[in-house]
């Protein structure tokens, strides 16, 4: 029982070295950090299952995205994703199939990628609070379904529209780009969330605003 006290300590411990030293990491190795993400990202993409009636597959992409805001921070995790949408689009090819470039039927889906990643790293650096299970698995569905899918339909039905030469409807929209995707996106939110959860500590590490009473706080 204190050895097992002992490694639990040590553990809590160590994650919140971890994000203090990323907190407070030279510029440096927070470029290094954000394309180091930004290549796994490219590789989470080759993961791929494409479905018959859409031109967008599915992909380990998100699961990558949403941890990528809360491991690398408010700023940097965005940035990584910058990073992936702005050399792919100039000839790195990491994005599904090994492709590149950004006129595509995913470009509003790796656009939001970028304001997804914002969100999650500015909750999870601001409040220990959503640094609980439930707390990051409620702002992951938010982050995916409002900023990722929220831009992703816009490009998709902007995609179609120039290269079909006409109007696509909602429906057809959600069925091409959102409704295939719910289960495997809530799938890979709660894994996600579950991770998040056990490697971020729930110390303030970088001025926090609900530091000393983040346990009777809910997020609004």
């Amino acid at each position: 029982m204190t050895q097992a006290r002992a490694l639990l300590s040590g553990y809590v411990d160590l994650r919140y070295r971890l994000f203090r030293s990323r907190s407070e990491a030279r510029f440096v190795y927070k470029v290094i950090l954000a394309l180091g993400v930004a290549g796994l990202t490219g590789l989470a993409a080759q993961v791929r299952i494409p479905i018959p009636w859409s031109p967008v597959p599915v992909t380990a992409q998100t699961f990558a995205v949403l941890l990528s805001g809360v491991m690398l921070g408010r700023w940097w995790g965005g940035a990584s994703m910058a990073l992936y949408a702005g050399l792919g689009a100039v000839g790195v090819p990491w994005f599904s199939g090994w492709a590149e470039g950004l006129y595509r039927s995913t470009a509003g889906y790796i656009l939001g990628f970028i304001l997804a990643s914002l969100f999650m790293g500015y909750v999870t650096d601001r409040y220990i609070r959503s640094r609980s299970f439930f707390s990051m698995l409620a702002l992951m569905l938010f982050a995916n379904f409002v900023f990722i899918h929220g831009l992703g339909l816009i490009g998709l039905g902007l995609w179609l529209g120039v290269v079909k030469g006409g109007a696509v409807t909602l429906t057809g929209l959600l069925w091409m780009g959102t409704i295939p995707f719910i289960a495997g996106d809530i799938t890979k939110a709660v894994v996600a969330a579950a991770i998040a959860r056990g490697a971020t500590p729930k110390e303030a590490y970088n001025g926090e605003v609900d530091r000393g009473k983040w346990q009777t706080w809910r997020l609004p």
